[in-house]
């Protein structure tokens, strides 16, 4: 929502300023300088990024038209599902979460939290390293070690996706300068023509300048930066799920280690202690 009321605003000002000072938006109509733009922007694009990124990069753009989805909502339920897992491995032992880790599409225990259980990224992660420690696996500094490898490489499959749509961004103006130059070898083709024409000409030409710099500061650099906010969200959630799960290791009691786990959010989207409390409170016996 805010991408689009954000792209609305862009649009409204630029062009309804442009508008108001008498200019004529007939003149910016100048299809050909945004197929040499784009164009040559998007056959860059894709030169520069292997297969996947362009597929995700398709992905992505229906991520930041939904926003993030992580809020203290989310968390809050994060750290509910934590507090109840964690309780179950002190009372029962680690084997008794086994048939909601080999299979929690078919986990009662991970349905009482429907926004965790339709994320299949962060399923996938808790199971997996709920299933090392069942193993044996219970080195608190061997399991940090390797979640902040997965972490660094979930981060960096992220980061290719903005970064290829900022580096779009950065290329946008100077082929917006491609385009003008060559609107004005156009326009020098046309010398003996009388002002009033080779004005027009030339408006055109400088048309290329402005759509250059335009969809770069205003819509790609944006984008790009949105995309970074929304997956350093989704890290977040790892990073709370990585903070619980290592402090459970280090032998705390459930409502200690989602104390740990809760410390590591951002302000903002931060349950209070009270409202952690009241929450794990109101769940069902383990």
């Amino acid at each position: 929502m805010l991408f689009i009321i954000g792209s609305i605003t862009v649009l409204a000002c630029v062009l309804g300023g442009y508008a108001a000072m008498g200019g004529h938006l007939a003149v910016l109509w100048q299809p050909f300088e945004v197929v040499i733009i784009v164009g040559a922007a998007i056959g860059a694009f894709i030169i520069s990024n292997p297969k996947t990124v362009l597929g995700r990069c398709g992905k992505a753009m229906v991520t930041l038209l939904k926003g993030s989805r992580y809020n203290k909502e989310s968390y809050l339920e994060l750290l509910s599902l934590q507090y109840q897992v964690f309780k179950i491995a002190k009372t029962r032992g680690l084997l008794a979460l086994e048939q909601h880790i080999e299979k929690p599409e078919e986990s009662s225990l991970f349905q009482q939290f429907p926004k965790f259980h339709g994320d299949h990224h962060a399923v996938v992660f808790l199971c997996d390293y709920l299933r090392l420690m069942s193993l044996g696996s219970d080195n608190p500094h061997e399991l940090e070690n390797l979640m902040d490898e997965e972490l660094e490489t979930h981060h960096q499959e992220h980061a290719q996706i903005s970064g290829a749509i900022q580096t779009m961004a950065d290329g946008m103006p100077a082929l917006g300068i491609v385009a003008a130059v060559l609107g004005v070898i156009k326009t020098m083709g046309s010398i003996t023509e009388p002002p009033e024409v080779l004005g027009k000409l030339i408006g055109g030409a400088l048309v290329g300048t402005f759509l250059g710099v335009w969809i770069s500061y205003g819509f790609l650099a944006p984008i790009a930066s949105s995309l970074k906010a929304v997956y350093e969200a989704e890290a977040k959630y790892f990073q709370c799920m990585k903070a619980g799960l290592l402090a459970h290791l280090h032998g705390y009691a459930p409502a200690v280690s989602v104390e740990y786990a809760r410390k590591v959010l951002l302000s903002d989207i931060r349950p209070t202690f009270y409202e952690v409390e009241e929450a794990t409170s109101a769940l069902p016996p383990a």
